[in-house]
């Protein structure tokens, strides 16, 4: 879990992000796992008790309609990642655990294994036939034919890695942190949210097509564009329901989704095939997307469901 790193903060390009204009209700620390695992950024400071600019220290109460994850103690889905025809899919959980659904084979898991942080995403290999998990200290565990390119499991990071994002063209992969501060191992680096006074922390980011570029989002739906990746929209100006939790960008190369903790789909130059509001069990919600490669996507929640749309309809799992 040890490799060179390098973080860079220059070239930023920022599209999309209206500060101050999203109103969102914090959740309790406990109704999205432990503090370790999901954290809420403060800008006036309340809810801060430590001084560290992460505020998971008595937050009052989620309403009574916020989704929840599993009580504490139970591994929490992180995300997911396709096959490359689509006929599968990777579910990749804090405690490092990976269940395959559908056509998805099984190439290795870190469940059982001594962590030194909860694993916080996954994604596959440009061939699909291995994946990597990403701790939040960015340490990364490589399965299959996944290599090893760097991490920054021996580094101390200003604040948490949130995202993977593999590079479509097989050199590497990209970490971003709640800070917008990306770490490029193999894959080339676009630029960096890292120096920019963010409304809300990142929580995720997707790679466009070629590999040349990148999106972040925030968790107001705030966008961030890098190379050749173009700005198509957001929510940055729109009260939301429930935070902006991942996105994953369109296999056309023309746009992106966005999906809310409730399962609510945001499109952008994208075609929308559905949403997850009303389908999301009690004590569940979602925690990010994965774009089936042929359009359409799937939402995956903190219970491991996979929920499909679009082309990816012939997958999907109910939670256990």
């Amino acid at each position: 879990m040890t490799g060179t790193w390098t973080r860079r903060f220059f070239g930023v390009t920022l599209a999309g992000m209206l500060a101050g204009a999203v109103v969102l209700t914090p959740s309790t620390a406990g109704a999205h796992g432990t503090c370790a695992d999901h954290e809420y950024q403060t800008t006036d400071g309340s809810h801060d008790a430590d001084g560290d600019g992460i505020g998971c220290e008595g937050l009052p109460p989620a309403p009574s309609s916020s989704p929840s994850a599993p009580a504490p103690g139970v591994p929490i889905g992180v995300g997911g990642a396709a096959t490359k025809t689509g006929g599968g899919v990777w579910v990749g959980y804090t405690n490092g655990d990976v269940h395959a659904v559908g056509s998805a084979p099984n190439h290795g898991n870190a469940a059982g294994e001594a962590l030194n942080a909860p694993m916080v995403g996954i994604a596959a290999t440009a061939d699909g036939g291995g994946y990597w998990l990403l701790g939040r200290d960015g340490g990364v565990f490589s399965y299959g034919n996944a290599s090893f390119h760097g991490s920054t499991g021996a580094m101390t990071l200003n604040q948490p890695i949130v995202s993977l994002a593999a590079d479509p063209k097989g050199r590497g992969y990209w970490f971003v942190a709640a800070d917008g501060g990306i770490f490029s191992f193999g894959a080339p680096f676009h630029g960096s949210a890292g120096a920019v006074p963010l409304a809300q922390p990142v929580v995720g980011m997707a790679p466009t097509v070629t590999g040349a570029g990148y999106w972040l989002v925030a968790r107001d739906g705030g966008i961030f564009s890098y190379g050749d990746a173009k700005f198509s929209g957001s929510t940055g100006n729109i009260v939301l329901n429930q935070p902006i939790v991942g996105m994953a960008a369109d296999p056309d190369g023309r746009g992106y989704w966005f999906v809310a903790a409730d399962g609510g789909v945001f499109s952008f130059d994208a075609s929308f095939h559905g949403s997850g509001v009303g389908s999301i069990s009690a004590g569940d919600s979602v925690v990010g997307m994965v774009a089936h490669p042929k359009g359409g996507y799937w939402l995956i929640t903190a219970k491991g469901g996979v929920l499909a749309y679009g082309a990816a309809g012939g997958v999907s799992r109910v939670p256990a």
